[in-house]
């Protein structure tokens, strides 16, 4: 087994997807909880740099520029980037990505050692000097935990996920603003001085996203009560009053401080479901197709909504038919809309 007493630098590499970059932060947590002198660099996606921002357990990151590599000349482009990166020196790769493409940057990197998972592709698992048994049956917190387990770093206690404080969302054309006689605070969104619903019901993954109907219609029996509405997409929604519509309007780093300033966060099996895990149990997760217990929050204390039922992520071990798939419809709003109003109500 490497001994780490030996190893000065580490390559994380880690570059997409958002939930699995946030997944991967307990195991670097622990890795430089154990050997604090350890210098560690993370390799990740432009566009997830945001979630690294200010993290201590980081002594730099390396921005990946994915999407410039698209294209008929993408591998070209990839090629000059590569020639062009200056990369310090690193005794180890830790590649928790598993694809061809992190094994092939784990290569490039120069690292002395590259150690990956188990249930990792081909090309990874052929470049690595340690492949560590795991497979796809647990959660993929606990799955990249093994990586550094395997190095003999204790990883038992609390998970700490390192995310950023986030910033404050300004005013928005269809927000209304703070009413008060403070100037300072006159480009305050009217929803941060009252309890509100974060709600982000839009995923690129097949039949994962609400429909229209059950968001108008959420939003509506929610009332008087403020929903935000965050993520992407094209649909227009017909919105009653008491709700802001900041759809591809917000950066990452907002809507990390918005999930830390809602009283409650409802999402559909996404990104941003797994931002909101990381900070707060005042969550429910809306799983149609995947079983949450392998994919689903972290928190112990946040909910699913799983077949029609509201679960507690900590009494899944019990639950039955995980792997069922079932869309949400109109008819499961009213059993949701009471959970959300007593959860919110009694702060």
């Amino acid at each position: 087994m490497l001994k780490l007493a030996d190893i000065h630098s580490v390559l994380i590499v880690k570059p997409s997807s958002l939930g699995d970059v946030v997944h991967t932060l307990p195991s670097v947590h622990f890795l430089k909880r154990a050997y604090p002198n350890l210098s560690i660099q993370w390799l990740v996606n432009t566009e997830w740099a945001p979630l690294l921002t200010g993290n201590r357990d980081l002594d730099g990151v390396i921005p990946f520029p994915r999407n410039e590599f698209r294209g008929p000349f993408g591998l070209i482009k990839l090629a000059v980037w590569m020639k062009s990166t200056l990369w310090p020196t690193f005794d180890l790769a830790l590649d928790f990505q598993g694809l061809a493409r992190s094994g092939f940057l784990a290569k490039f990197s120069g690292s002395s050692r590259i150690h990956c998972l188990g249930d990792a592709e081909i090309v990874s698992r052929l470049v690595a000097h340690r492949v560590v048994p795991a497979k796809r049956d647990v959660h993929a917190v606990q799955r990249y935990l093994k990586l550094v387990a395997d190095l003999g770093v204790p990883v038992e206690g609390p998970l700490e996920f390192s995310l950023p404080i986030g910033d404050k969302p300004l005013m928005r054309d269809n927000t209304r603003g703070y009413k008060g006689t403070d100037p300072t605070q006159r480009d305050r969104p009217f929803f941060m001085d009252r309890s509100f619903l974060l709600l982000h019901p839009f995923s690129r993954g097949l039949n994962k996203s609400l429909p229209q109907e059950a968001i108008e219609s959420l939003c509506a029996f929610m009332q008087p009560i403020p929903v935000v509405i965050v993520g992407r997409s094209d649909l227009k929604l017909n919105l009653p009053e008491n709700c802001v519509n900041l759809l591809n309007q917000t950066s990452i780093s907002e809507l990390i401080w918005l999930i830390r300033h809602a009283n409650f966060t409802l999402s559909v099996d996404s990104g941003p479901m797994h931002i909101a895990a990381a900070i707060t149990g005042r969550l429910l997760g809306i799983h149609t197709r995947t079983n949450p217990q392998i994919v689903g929050p972290c928190h112990p204390e946040a909910w699913v909504w799983k077949n029609g039922e509201l679960i507690q992520v900590k009494t899944l071990k019990t639950a039955s038919n995980l792997n069922q798939s079932q869309n949400f419809t109109l008819r499961h709003l009213p059993v949701v809309i009471e959970f959300l109003k007593e959860r919110i109500q009694s702060t």
